[in-house]
């Protein structure tokens, strides 16, 4: 079983790689210096972010699935869900 101090690091590790995703597109968009590259810049942001927060909240989800109870969990990834759902 994977120790808490991996998970940790794995879900930081995806946040890192995401953040430097956004970073890296707003230097794109910069340099495009075209309202339509950096639209389609951005469609594509907003297709990766949804993805992140779903591996992230899931790698969370496995490091606490001996913890806590079966209902808690079911409500933390329902909020998850909602989220998803939210903000499409």
């Amino acid at each position: 079983m994977i120790g808490q101090t991996q998970i940790v690091r794995n879900m930081a590790l995806l946040r890192i790689i995401a953040g430097s995703l956004e970073i890296a597109a707003g230097i794109f968009m910069v340099r495009s210096g075209r309202v339509t590259v950096a639209l389609q810049i951005n469609g594509i942001l907003g297709l990766v972010g949804p993805m992140i927060l779903t591996a992230v909240s899931f790698l969370g989800l496995t490091g606490l699935a001996g913890r806590i109870s079966l209902e808690k969990l079911g409500i933390v990834g329902m909020g998850v869900l909602l989220i998803l759902l939210g903000t499409r």
